[in-house]
């Protein structure tokens, strides 16, 4: 696997606590950083805030993001990320509880490479994030090692 950054946006801590188990169970070692609402994943990506003078060319391998969150929902995380030249290419994995039709339909509107709904079962839960690994960060051949991040146009 990549050793890239795995962003997870979730504000549920038993939810939080269930994907790094999952990740451990899967020998997913990638590191994994937390932001528990839109803002906070907006500022990470970004360089701003809290997270303000973080090298922002350190982009994550796949970010994992929640469809209901606290501050800005994901959805709107989503239409920002999609929106800048720094980000667009990066995979967005909706990780959600939700299989509101609209959700689902409105994720992949704005550019979700995928849309998860959380199984509730702890082994179902740990499968569909093998699954994800082994997809997104072995097999998964993502443009961003094509572009450079302080250059978007890849030039």
């Amino acid at each position: 696997m990549r050793d890239g950054i795995i962003l997870l946006v979730e504000d549920n801590p038993d939810d939080e606590e269930l994907a790094r188990l999952a990740l451990l169970e899967n020998r997913i070692s990638n590191e994994v950083v937390v932001a528990r609402d839109g803002a906070e994943a907006l500022d990470y990506l970004f360089a701003t805030g809290a997270h303000a003078g973080r090298d922002s060319r350190v982009m994550p391998e796949l970010i994992l993001l929640d469809v209901k969150l606290p501050k800005v929902d994901g959805l709107q995380v989503l239409r920002r990320v999609r929106a800048s030249d720094a980000t667009r290419y990066l995979p967005v994995v909706m990780l959600s509880s939700s299989s509101e039709e609209g959700d689902i339909l409105a994720s992949y509107r704005l550019g979700a490479n995928s849309y998860i709904r959380k199984p509730v079962d702890f082994a179902d839960f740990t499968e569909a994030v093998r699954q994800l690994g082994t997809y997104w960060l072995i097999w998964n051949e993502p443009p961003s090692r094509l572009l450079r991040w302080d250059d978007p146009s890849g030039s």
